[in-house]
């Protein structure tokens, strides 16, 4: 079911089921919470496991002010009905305590969102909020007045993070992006200094759409039914397994000599169909449908490339730290990274815009994957599950070298054993 035409309880069990779920909750901390187009506002009860919530659970708070439901309302519905008095176009809200956030709470440190160009885009400035009592009418003051400008994503002193949105899914992408930002530049800081975008920067990436013509498919083969199924099994797998946030990564698997399967813009990755795929065939779109930003690139690597078969970008968050950082991500740690990723060229931002002609010619098949900084890492392969496997290789080497922080620095394979590991199996 489109979870827009769920019913608000049913919105709220399933996003805190995935913000549990993905560790960025406990049991008793967090509330959610939605304002319908009656005035009522539904919201996570008072004192019920967030791990278990049901949508029986969930309170209505009524326009009038009357509580409908088997539970108390969160104690921090004050905060929640003072963001909705001060702004009139926000209509539901995310709060929840995320330990990468906390850790920028207590430090009294904002994650900043210009480490990525869709970070940036998702969540825009982010605020501060100081400390109050939780609960109390200052908590609702002060958080209210932070959101008062206009901005989306406010930083609690000492508590947690609340962001708004539209609708419930918009808020749980900025909570989600901003958690991903402060969990990616706390591993970035392990390597070194992380490298911030400029404002000019973060515009390449807002004017680099494309408007592509159309076409309606006659048919739909075989070969490309197969294809959308993997390409959904395998977004849904690298969201799961935290290689891609709701709003970015994509995949894509070429159908023919004229033709590719891309992922659309603006599609939670959770929640990904078949028929959401835009099929994309000598320039052309698929009808009703709008293909990734990166369609330009991946249409370019699919021309110069024959023996490419599918391709994967992802800012999963241990590669997006040497990718922020502008570090090298060195391959040589064991012999299946480096026999599965190879040498790994770190491409300078920028130029994943364009014609995409510069990232094409760093490829090759001795060099499958690349690291764009501040932007992705993009793996290609000869099927999918190729393009996939060298995505997780890669955030499994990434995440190991960052460990190494602790114990020493890295020692790599020898050039005698790489020899040896070419010869065996790489010729």
């Amino acid at each position: 079911m489109k979870f827009s035409l769920q019913h608000p309880r049913d919105q709220l069990v399933t996003i805190m089921q995935r913000i549990y779920g993905y560790g960025m909750t406990t049991t008793s901390g967090g509330n959610l919470s939605i304002l319908d187009d009656n005035g009522d506002v539904w919201i996570t009860p008072a004192g019920v496991d967030k791990g278990t919530l049901r949508p029986v659970d969930i309170v209505c708070v009524a326009a009038g002010g009357a509580v409908q439901g088997l539970h108390k309302p969160s104690s921090e519905y004050p905060f929640h009905r003072a963001i909705y008095d001060r702004r009139s176009d926000v209509r539901a809200i995310v709060h929840a305590h995320p330990p990468a956030l906390v850790s920028f709470s207590i430090t009294r440190r904002i994650p900043d969102t210009m480490i990525l160009p869709q970070a940036h885009a998702v969540c825009g400035a982010v605020g501060y909020a100081p400390y109050a009592l939780p609960g109390s009418a200052r908590l609702g003051e002060v958080i209210a007045a932070a959101f008062s400008g206009g901005l989306d994503v406010v930083l609690l002193e000492n508590h947690g993070v609340v962001t708004v949105g539209r609708d419930l899914l918009e808020a749980f992408q900025r909570f989600e992006t901003l958690d991903f930002c402060a969990r990616t530049i706390i591993q970035a800081s392990i390597l070194g200094p992380v490298q911030l975008l400029s404002a000019a920067q973060i515009e390449m990436f807002e004017c680099c759409r494309v408007t592509w013509p159309e076409f309606a498919p006659p048919s739909h083969s075989s070969r490309e039914r197969e294809l959308r199924q993997q390409i959904v099994q395998v977004v849904h797998r690298a969201y799961d397994q935290h290689l891609m946030t709701s709003t970015e990564g994509t995949a894509s698997a070429r159908v023919d000599e004229r033709s590719f399967l891309i992922t659309p813009r603006g599609v939670d990755r959770k929640y990904l169909e078949i028929e959401d795929l835009v099929l994309m065939h000598d320039g052309q779109r698929e009808a009703g449908k709008n293909p990734s930003r990166a369609t330009r690139l991946y249409a370019a690597i699919y021309r110069d490339h024959p023996e490419i078969g599918a391709i994967i970008s992802a800012q999963s968050p241990n590669a997006a730290a040497y990718s922020v950082t502008r570090t090298k991500l060195d391959s040589r740690t064991i012999p299946e990274s480096f026999i599965v990723l190879r040498d790994i060229p770190l491409v300078p931002y920028g130029q994943q815009f364009g014609d995409g002609a510069a990232i094409s010619v760093a490829l090759s098949p001795a060099t499958p994957v690349v690291l764009i900084q501040n932007d992705a890492i993009l793996t290609t392969g000869a099927t999918l599950m190729q393009a996939f496997d060298r995505l997780e290789v890669a955030e499994f080497s990434a995440r190991a070298l960052i460990h190494t922080a602790a114990l020493g620095p890295l020692v790599p394979i020898g050039d005698e054993a790489l020899d040896d590991l070419e010869a065996h199996f790489l010729t």
